[in-house]
């Protein structure tokens, strides 16, 4: 009887929310209170922080913490990616929340990749040269489609970070280190340093890229990609707190260090 009643609700829901989706949608979302956006956050956690992650930086799913997102210029499209899914990959269809609390998903990712344009002291130019010489950034980041892999792209990063973060991370980037807080991002990518032993001796120390519960891909600080069934592995130990990311409080002066803060807050995917 009641495994009945569970099944009549849940088509009641589909059916409420397909309705949702065959009527014309408003332009802009009707749901952006922070009560929305707070509901919207815990929906989230709940629903799509396992494969988008807890920030929403991605993982076995896309990142979110963009300030456009490539298959979703605008809030009715992020509202239909969320409810019907995107046929033939892992992202599913929505059938069990209501078009209210779609919505409220939706208002809660747009936060997500979204930092004001702030003042900052210091000059851009000088940063990016700073950027490329003397921290040797580019080794490891990628901006515009030029640099390395084994840190995050910056290409976006003053529209998602502010100024004040990007400064303290420069300056700590430990405090910084992902260290899986919570247990939806267990299988989050994240740029989590891990080291392991394959059963045929190899010891390998490097970066996280992706893993499930049967596979870890890593790349390791040579910049070589390796894919591991973990049957096949005698240690696999993740380094929650550790990154390759040097600190740079005693490589830039106060200056300089205004400089690359203000040409990284200037990285707006623009």
């Amino acid at each position: 009887m009641l495994r009945g009643l569970a099944i009549v609700f849940a088509c009641a829901l589909a059916l409420e929310a397909q309705e949702a989706i065959e009527e014309p949608l408003p332009k802009e979302n009707p749901y952006t209170s922070p009560a929305d956006v707070a509901r919207g956050q815990k929906l989230f956690f709940g629903h799509c922080a396992t494969c988008h992650g807890p920030q929403g930086n991605g993982g076995r799913g896309a990142n979110l913490a963009r300030p456009k997102l490539r298959r979703a210029a605008d809030d009715p499209s992020l509202f239909r990616l969320i409810r019907l899914g995107i046929p033939g990959t892992e992202m599913p269809e929505t059938w069990d929340m209501t078009p209210r609390e779609i919505w409220q998903v939706v208002a809660y990712v747009k936060t997500l990749g979204r930092s004001a344009v702030e003042a900052v002291p210091g000059d851009p130019r000088k940063g990016e040269e700073l950027f490329l010489t003397k921290g040797n950034c580019g080794q490891c980041h990628t901006v515009r489609g030029r640099g390395g892999r084994m840190g995050p792209e910056l290409t976006e990063i003053g529209a998602r970070r502010s100024a004040a973060h990007l400064r303290k991370f420069l300056l700590d980037p430990v405090a910084e280190a992902p260290e899986n807080p919570v247990p939806w991002a267990k299988y989050q990518a994240g740029f989590m340093q891990v080291r392991l032993t394959t059963k045929d001796g190899r010891r390998i120390t490097g970066i996280r890229l992706n893993e499930d519960t049967y596979s870890v891909q890593v790349r390791d600080f040579s910049d070589r990609l390796f894919s591991f069934w973990k049957q096949d592995l005698v240690e696999y130990q993740k380094e929650p707190g550790k990154t390759p990311m040097p600190s740079y409080r005693n490589v830039f002066s106060q200056a300089e260090l205004d400089d690359i803060v203000a040409f990284l807050a200037s990285l707006r995917g623009e």
